[in-house]
């Protein structure tokens, strides 16, 4: 699936910007930007952009996250409402002492990734196909000029959330990602003692990989970073399944911030 992992900055036009002067700031290339976001007719007039719209830049020189920069206006709320997650989780995982506090042209690393439509794709498809809610991709890509909800182009990127706790964030694996045994996992939780736990299941239920502990390199209050692996400890069933990442309670042993990423086999 075509998951593309370059990095990108989500930037909103403003007035006196030009495609050329927005691909000089972020290393990028003005034909490149026009193609991702889909800038011909019948969306627009070749390449033309208005003050207000939100862009999906590509740096060509490097792989990486998606980033957004703040825009006049912006709160973290309003940046955590549009891409379907969390105030605390934003703060912790960029080091945001007052959530209170943002600042234009600060940049901000957020919880999606970015996919390029097929011929033959439809957003209803992709969200089946990712485990996404339809309603939040269309938040993700509300301003964007290239989106409409009932016509996507083949070749447009498109932002994807991805599904996180308030205090779990997975980066590695990808939600579509093909796994196989000692699959890489990493990402970002606030919590207790620094324990984070996996396992990995198949869409009929059976356990692939079982669960397994890592630890974050800080506990809570802080949103520490987290690496581990994921061997199989039996064959699975089916070709698609789920890894789960969680913590339990240390009250009753529940799960607590189960964050579900659907894999492929």
């Amino acid at each position: 699936m075509p998951i593309i992992k370059r990095k990108y900055t989500m930037y909103t036009v403003r007035l006196g910007d030009t495609l050329f002067s927005i691909a000089q700031r972020f290393r990028s290339s003005a034909q490149e930007i026009m193609r991702i976001n889909h800038l011909y007719p019948p969306v627009t007039d070749p390449g033309l952009i208005y003050p207000g719209d939100l862009l999906l830049v590509p740096n060509l020189t490097k792989s990486g996250r998606v980033s957004y920069l703040v825009n006049t206006g912006d709160s973290l709320n309003s940046i955590a409402y549009q891409f379907g997650t969390y105030v605390d989780l934003l703060a912790g995982s960029n080091s945001i002492e007052n959530p209170n506090m943002i600042y234009p042209n600060q940049l901000l690393t957020i919880p999606v990734f970015i996919y390029e439509v097929q011929v033959g794709d439809s957003l209803f498809l992709i969200s089946q196909r990712f485990g996404i809610p339809l309603s939040s991709i269309m938040g993700a890509n509300q301003g964007r000029l290239g989106f409409q909800a009932d016509v996507i182009w083949p070749g447009y990127h498109i932002i994807l959330p991805l599904n996180t706790s308030r205090n779990m964030v997975v980066w590695n694996p990808l939600p579509g990602t093909r796994v196989v045994s000692g699959q890489k996992i990493a990402g970002q939780a606030r919590a207790f003692e620094a324990n984070v736990l996996h396992q990995l299941r198949d869409a009929n239920g059976v356990i692939v990989s079982n669960e397994r502990f890592t630890t974050a390199d800080i506990g809570a209050p802080a949103y520490g970073s987290f690496k581990s692996t994921l061997p199989f400890d039996r064959s699975p069933t089916v070709n698609t399944g789920e890894l789960w990442v969680y913590t339990r309670s240390a009250k009753d042993g529940s799960i607590q911030d189960l964050v579900r990423t659907i894999v492929y086999y």
